[in-house]
């Protein structure tokens, strides 16, 4: 290989290892704080396609759930302020359902 084809070769990196070298090892406070951030704003992302599927607006939507449209634009940015018992009730009201998978290991518990 000459000179020119090394200065032009580049290095591959998944996202994990950009994960690590960028936000933390896995298991580190600063990333656990980001994997949870990225699925509340995955949680949240949901909630406003569910609502935009049952073709409600936010106003539509708080109306059902008694809260402010202002609520529901901070639950669809980031579903992080938003209690279990919460989620449960939007998404009835949105007439969906949601699951909550638990594992312990390579174990997986359910609700029967």
């Amino acid at each position: 290989m000459n000179k020119t084809n090394e200065k032009t070769k580049k290095q591959v990196y998944t996202l994990d290892e950009m994960k690590d070298k960028f936000i933390g090892a896995n298991g580190s406070p600063l990333r656990e704080q980001y994997e949870y951030d990225l699925r509340m704003d995955l949680l949240g992302q949901m909630i406003k396609n569910a609502r935009k599927e049952r073709k409600l607006t936010q106003q539509q939507l708080g109306q059902l759930l008694g809260v402010q449209k202002a609520q529901i634009s901070k639950w669809e940015s980031s579903a992080n302020s938003a209690t279990v018992d919460t989620l449960m009730r939007i998404f009835k009201a949105l007439q969906a359902d949601i699951h909550f998978k638990v594992s312990m290991g390579n174990k997986y518990l359910h609700i029967q």
